[in-house]
């Protein structure tokens, strides 16, 4: 499947409630290959493994021209749908975000992630200013002619442990998952929620197919499905898993070292 635009297509019919989108994300074009290798009906990255895997720290600390040159490498390995996250979208205007995210369509990408976090750690971006970001990236979509998937990242959960949340995490996901849909996101996506109670309310009642993210304290992948998610990403286990294997291996074959 070549066309982009099919892909695109694709992808959304993807997204659906009760039996979500599985999502192993990828960091380079040879793990890409490896789970699609595997059967995955499309490619997604996840930003903490990308630049761990560059050698750079999570938080758009990896230079943006290597973000483009990740994703053409994975486009030429790959032949699902791709989708990409870009973080903050590399830039606080919506001007500069508009402009990033054309260069990732222009590159094959039919997906983005948009966090409402700021990269520099003081907080989530105001409800208004991150509609504003997401009418950005929409608006960069329509030019290219491509139905981007607007995947929202919300941190409502994320910025707190999972004993602290309480209604009012619900609340604010629910008023920004609404906002963010009117202003062209197509998903919500909410890490660090692992309640089942706020999953079910959150699915039950956002505008927009909601995403988790797989952590030590999710509920089975049935469960979150059978509340109506409709895509799951497993964001930078697998690679942390790849490390903590080649970190075992080595550790077994350099203490052989002078036998």
């Amino acid at each position: 499947m070549k066309n982009q635009l099919e892909q695109a297509r694709k992808f959304h019919e993807l997204h659906r409630s009760g039996s979500p989108l599985i999502l192993v994300n990828a960091w380079d074009a040879g793990s890409a290959r490896t789970v699609q290798q595997a059967g995955a009906q499309a490619i997604a990255t996840g930003s903490w493994s990308v630049a761990a895997a560059h050698g750079y720290d999570d938080g758009e600390e990896l230079p943006f021209d290597l973000v483009l040159s990740n994703l053409q490498r994975i486009r030429n390995s790959v032949d699902v749908p791709i989708t990409i996250d870009i973080e903050g979208g590399y830039g606080r205007s919506p001007e500069m975000v508009k402009e990033n995210v054309g260069k990732i369509i222009e590159r094959g990408a039919i997906g983005v992630n948009l966090e409402d976090r700021h990269m520099d750690g003081s907080g989530l971006y105001s409800i208004e200013e991150q509609v504003l970001r997401i009418a950005a990236v929409r608006a960069a979509a329509d030019q290219s002619a491509i139905p981007l998937f607007i995947n929202a990242r919300t941190d409502v959960f994320f910025q707190s442990a999972a004993h602290e949340h309480g209604d009012a995490n619900i609340e604010e996901a629910l008023r920004r998952a609404s906002a963010y849909a009117k202003a062209g996101a197509n998903g919500i996506f909410v890490p660090g929620l692992c309640n089942e109670k706020y999953i079910g309310a959150l699915c039950k009642q956002s505008p927009i197919p909601v995403n988790v993210m797989v952590t030590s304290e999710s509920p089975s992948l049935q469960t979150v499905a059978k509340l109506g998610v409709a895509r799951i990403s497993y964001g930078p286990r697998p690679y942390l898993m790849m490390m903590e294997a080649l970190k075992q291996a080595s550790v077994k074959a350099l203490a052989l070292q002078g036998f």
